[in-house]
């Protein structure tokens, strides 16, 4: 996986109920842009160094999104 400043970060939930997490990344740390990222979560606004696991996928903002 590899993301940049600005991409999105979905997290599908594993379990019945679980909802889906989405953040932003605001830090990457590795000069390759592999994890872990600092991800600042959309829905608290907690920043958190993140590493993510086979159910997290990496999106670039839309150009419709506004910026976060």
């Amino acid at each position: 996986m590899q993301a940049n400043i600005g991409d999105r970060l979905i997290v599908e939930g594993t379990h019945l109920g679980d909802t889906r997490r989405i953040g932003v990344i605001t830090e990457v740390g590795h000069a390759d842009h592999t994890p872990p990222y600092r991800v600042r979560w959309l829905d608290t606004g907690h920043e958190a160094l993140f590493f993510p696991g086979p159910d997290a996928r990496v999106r670039p903002p839309a150009d419709d999104e506004p910026p976060s």
